[in-house]
Order: C-alpha cells, then structure tokens, then sequence
C-alpha cells in the first residue's frame, strides 16, 4: 500500500517515476529543500526510512552508520529520505541492485550532494539520477493549462480567448514562489517561507554541506549579487565587481577563489540553476554568447533576499520584468524535462540578437521563446525572433512570445504565437 500524503498534490515527475520504477533497480530524486521529494516519493513507496528525523532522535541514521543494511530491509519500494546524511546508503543500494534483477527496489531523495569521495561507485544503470524543482504553475492550480508545449510543436494550438491575470496577481505569484508548502498562502505569508529558507541555508547548510565553515557574510552577498542579476549571463568576474561595487562599511571584498567554492555550494545545495547556450547549427559568424544565464530554483529566493515585495515590483517594472522571466524559464525548464527536453537561451554577442528560451526535444527538433511582462514588447520579441530565425542553419518548429498580460491564445500572421504564461502546460 502506497505512503501517500493525505493533501498531497500531483507532480508532473510522478508518470517519470512510475516509469522509471520499472526500468531500473532504484531511483535518486534530487532538487531543493522543501520541493516537495518526500511527499512524492511516498506517493510511489511501500515503505520509508527517515535519515534526518529529529522525533526518534536520529535512530536510523544511527542504525545505518553502523549497518546500512539495518535500513534497507522494509517493503519495496523503500524510500530512503535524505540519504547524503548517510552517503554510504549509495554504494550499498548500488550492490543491493547488482544481485538480481529486481526493479524498483528503492528511492532515494536528496537535498545536497554530498562530497564525492564518500561514494566509491556512480550507481550507472542502476540508479537513475532525477531532479525535482518547485511547483509549476499547472501544478499549483496556477495555469489554466490550455496550451500544451506539445501541441506548440505540432502546430496544434488553435487561437482562443484565456483569463487575463492581473499585474498585481503575476507580482504575488513571483513573490510567493512554487513552494508546496505556500501554494495556498498569501503572498505575505509566503514571503516569511522564502526567507526562511535563506537564513537556514546561510547558518546551517553552507557548513553541513561537507563540514566546511564558509563566511556567512560573503555567501551572503554573493546571493544579493545572483539576486540582482536573476535572469542575466554573469560570469563569476561580473558578480565579483557587483559585489565590489556594493561593499559598504567594514565588509569585505570577495576573492575569485571563494565565488568558484560558493557557487559550487550554492549547486550542491540545488539553489541555483544554469540555463545554457543554444549552439546547435547556427549559421552566425558572430561572436555567439556561451556563458549560461543564472537563476534561483524558484524566483521567490531572490525576492526574499532582496525584500521584494508584490509591491516593490509593480513600483519597479524592470525588475519584475526579470523575475517575471525567470518564473516563466522555472516553468519550461518543469515542463520541457517532463516531456523529455532541455531548456537553452541563445545570444549573439555583438549584434544583441537573443532568444530567452529554447526548448530543444530528444530529436533536435526545438522552439524559441521569448518572454515579455506587457503586450506593449510584444513587436519588439517579434522581431527578435525573425532575426533569430534568418540566423538558423535548422529553423526553429515554433516560435512563441510568453505574455504576462494577455488574454488570449494567438497565432499571427507571421506564424509567431503569443501567449500567457498562465495558459501553458507540458
């Protein structure tokens, strides 16, 4: 019988799950603290075991410290919740999965990786490796879900009226992020969830990682400087001089050796994604971009570091503009990896020609995206497309302009759809 959580709310990784269950010994979901990998996971397991609970005073951990096979005995599957506490649990699952040829045995869930020099063994064709980010806007009940990426790319999406959302509503959604925990609060409510989070990752998870005492100040202000630059391509030299240009008082500059060591932090914990370039077969003699752009998990982080709130970012449209676009990339990133894609952006360096978002399938096929907050930029995405579109040796299968405020599902004459945010779904 299933462990699932009474309330527990369906994820778009859970037909993933299913579906790898049955392919391969064992599972690893990895993603963010508070994702929501726990309640997931029970929602496919028989039975569980808890490494970092506090309520038995960590008695299976101790147990699997002196034995990890005191722990992987109970019904399969068994999920085994953070297991980088004890990074052990891996090889152990790894050799468990070697001696037969039973699937679906365990599932892990982890919300770091740990130091690699723990485990002896990659768990390849055994354990299959599956990240988990926050909810969607089709997940929380935030998309109508009207427009499929799918149907985008088989030209499938008919022209229709949608509800149209508020600035005001876009402003809360950044805000209150896709934590499950704070789908149903107010953007208020939510706010004290995010910081939360930060102050936990800034006296306890940068040390824990691998037992390291990092400075609390300069990781602190290399998050405000990823904070002011969501959604842009800076390089470890730019966040430096950021942060050298907003050393106030008694603080200290930040070396270049210490930015590397915290950024790798930073991915261990799964707080920060890289969105990529797109390089595939463009025909452009032009200095082409390679640097990824940068984003929190979940735009909300950045809010609460910064203390932005709904407000603020009405009162500051640029700035909700970049975390409206990085709510929208959080979304297709969600949505493209469950349809078995990946999501890129693409720059040119010299000319300024930019695509927001690729989203390119298992087949090479690919869309380009680009996301404007008003319908007033909407000629302008236009033509950054159509240039984008003259550059490529392979065109593109769709082109697409994501809208915050829009109240319908269009396709112009030029081909290009545009469309809300709030309207999309795998």
């Amino acid at each position: 019988m299933k462990l699932t959580k009474k309330g527990y709310m369906p994820r778009l990784i859970d037909k993933a799950i299913e579906e790898n269950l049955k392919v391969f010994g064992a599972i690893s979901i990895e993603g963010p603290k508070w994702c929501g990998k726990t309640w997931t996971a029970l929602n496919h397991s028989n039975s569980v075991t808890y490494l970092n609970n506090t309520a038995d005073n960590f008695r299976e951990k101790h147990l699997a410290e002196m034995d990890v096979n005191l722990v992987l005995d109970k019904d399969k599957p068994e999920l085994i919740d953070e297991w980088q506490e004890v990074p052990a649990i891996w090889d152990a699952v790894r050799f468990k999965c070697d001696q037969d040829n039973e699937k679906g045995k365990y599932i892990l869930t982890g919300s770091s990786v740990p130091v690699s020099d723990k485990i002896h063994h990659s768990g390849e064709g055994r354990i299959c490796k599956m990240k988990m980010y926050t909810m969607s806007l089709y997940e929380s009940g935030d998309s109508s879900g009207e427009v499929s990426l799918r149907d985008l790319f088989k030209n499938r999406v008919k022209n229709k009226l949608v509800n149209k959302v508020e600035l005001k509503q876009l402003a809360e959604l950044i805000v209150r992020g896709g934590w499950p925990e704070s789908v149903n609060m107010t953007a208020t409510s939510a706010m004290k969830i995010a910081r939360s989070y930060i102050e936990a990752v800034l006296d306890k998870d940068i040390a824990q990682i691998d037992g390291i005492k990092r400075d609390k100040q300069k990781m602190e202000m290399l998050l405000r400087s990823l904070a002011r630059n969501e959604s842009s391509i800076s390089t470890n030299n730019l966040l430096m001089k950021d942060i050298d240009d907003n050393v106030t008082g008694e603080d200290v500059a930040i070396s270049r050796n210490t930015v590397t060591d915290y950024l790798d932090v930073l991915n261990r914990l799964h707080l920060i994604e890289n969105q990529n370039s797109f390089m595939y077969r463009i025909r452009s003699r032009l200095n082409v971009g390679k640097n990824p752009k940068r984003h929190f998990v979940d735009p909300s982080l950045g809010c609460a570091i910064l203390n932005i709130t709904p407000e603020k970012l009405i009162n500051d449209l640029e700035t909700m503009g970049l975390y409206f676009e990085a709510l929208c990339e959080r979304d297709l990133k969600i949505y493209a990896e469950s349809i078995g894609a990946r999501l890129y952006h693409y720059r040119e360096n010299d000319t300024g020609i930019k695509v927001d978002g690729i989203v390119e399938i298992a087949d090479g096929e690919y869309g380009a995206i680009e996301i404007k907050l008003g319908a007033n930029k909407e000629e302008e995405a236009a033509t950054s497309l159509k240039k984008f579109y003259e550059l490529a040796e392979v065109k593109p299968k769709f082109m697409c302009i994501i809208c915050g405020l829009y109240d319908a599902v269009v396709k112009r004459p030029d081909g290009i759809y545009v469309l809300p945010i709030t309207a999309l779904k795998p």
